[in-house]
């Protein structure tokens, strides 16, 4: 039998970024495999409605209020865990402006959440796996959110690219360093899917039908196949998989 289904029991998954959007649809995705959840957040109130959803699964959930860029912050949280098999990268945001009117602020706060926090939290995770004496065996998986971003640019993305681009180069080479571990390492690259992030975006008509004129399939990403391409990268199927992307698209950078 060549096909099984996705059982992430007695594993333990670390997600950032899990209050809203993408990261709640992937903790609960995790939670449906089996995964129990470590899950952090700036938002409590987020959080406790994400812990409640997961309840229905019978999986232990633990939730940390925090702030990605604040190293101490994470540095203590992840201290705090006895095992982590599964880190998603998932906190991440844009400021989008034209590459002539990029204010520093916004630029050196996009490098701060999307490149080197995904890196502070990846190195944290990968030194706990690895403490755990049967990681070789057991195996671990890292999930970078990177973007369709990070291999295409874009207009008025012009830092948001540099950081996803980043991401991609980060996601390869820490692939190589922990391939001896056993510990895969990949991102997960969506195109546009309606969340809190993007809504504000979408509301505008020519917006909408520029991006969608760009998405061969003709339609958004939903928030499930986010989730079900993290699940899958996560699980014992995908253990022959590191150090590359897995673009849900529609097709945009088939172009």
């Amino acid at each position: 039998m060549y096909l099984k289904k996705y059982n992430l029991k007695n594993k333990y998954a670390l997600i950032t970024g899990a209050g809203k959007g993408l990261g709640r649809a992937c903790a609960i995705g995790l939670a449906e495999a089996g995964a129990n959840l470590i899950i952090l957040s700036r938002t409590e109130k987020d959080l406790k409605q994400v812990s409640q959803i997961t309840k229905r699964f019978k999986v232990q959930c633990k939730y940390y209020v925090c702030d990605v860029t604040k190293y101490s912050e994470i540095k203590s949280v992840i201290n705090a865990q006895k095992r982590i098999d599964i880190v998603v990268n998932n906190a991440g945001t844009n400021i989008p402006e034209h590459f002539t009117k990029v204010k520093r602020k916004d630029m050196e706060y996009l490098v701060k959440v999307n490149t080197e926090a995904t890196f502070n939290i990846a190195q944290m995770g990968a030194l706990k796996m690895i403490k755990q004496n049967n990681r070789k065996k057991i195996g671990g998986a890292i999930i970078n959110m990177s973007s369709q971003m990070g291999h295409v640019g874009g207009p008025i993305r012009s830092v948001y690219n540099m950081t996803k681009f980043g991401l991609e180069g980060l996601t390869k080479g820490m692939s190589i360093d922990l391939a001896k571990y056993n510990i895969r390492v990949n991102t997960v690259c969506p195109t546009f899917v309606v969340t809190p992030m993007t809504k504000k975006f979408l509301k505008s008509k020519k917006f909408k039908r520029e991006v969608l004129g760009n998405i061969p399939l003709g339609r958004f990403a939903e928030l499930s196949d986010i989730a079900s391409a993290v699940v899958f990268l996560a699980s014992d199927q995908a253990s022959m998989i590191t150090g590359t992307s897995l673009l849900v698209d529609g097709g945009w950078t088939a172009r």
